[in-house]
């Protein structure tokens, strides 16, 4: 498995991925090509989308993005805003611990000092996930819970 930043030929595995994920029951939102395109790998708000790639399959991707004014997240401008996927058949790996590994890195060099993360209250691997990776709950957003993340400075 290698995890490197989302290039436009990782598309079409990315939509397949989602689409597993969706099969799964994992996933509601829009799995196309497009989507993943647009929304993941050329986001004008994006920082970094990383992907954990394995024989041209995606096995996962986290998005990391800067919050933007009327963003739908509620987030505050200036900070981070992180999704991550991992495909279904992929889980207990670690590679939502090595994407977030550069993810991490990402956001202390574009100087984020807050990341936050909008999950559904139901999903409790989402919550076990980021909770894991240090992430507190800060508010309630409808049926969303945000968790949120202190960037810790970088070391030299």
């Amino acid at each position: 498995m290698i995890i490197r930043p989302a290039v436009p030929e990782d598309v079409p595995a990315i939509s397949v991925m989602l689409y597993a994920l969706k099969a799964a029951g994992k996933r509601t939102r829009r799995c196309d090509e497009e989507m993943a395109r647009d929304h993941y790998v050329l986001d004008p708000h994006g920082i970094l989308t990383s992907v954990a790639m394995e024989g041209g399959a995606c096995l996962g991707l986290q998005i990391l993005s800067r919050a933007y004014e009327g963003n739908p997240y509620g987030a505050p401008m200036g900070s981070g805003i992180i999704g991550t996927h991992v495909a279904p058949d992929a889980a207990r790996r670690g590679i939502g611990r090595a994407l977030f590994a550069a993810t991490l890195e990402a956001a202390q060099a574009e100087g984020l000092t807050l990341i936050e993360a909008f999950i559904q209250k139901t999903n409790d691997e989402g919550h076990a996930y980021y909770g894991s990776m240090g992430f507190e709950p800060e508010r309630e957003d409808g049926t969303a819970l945000v968790r949120a993340f202190r960037v810790p400075a970088a070391r030299d």
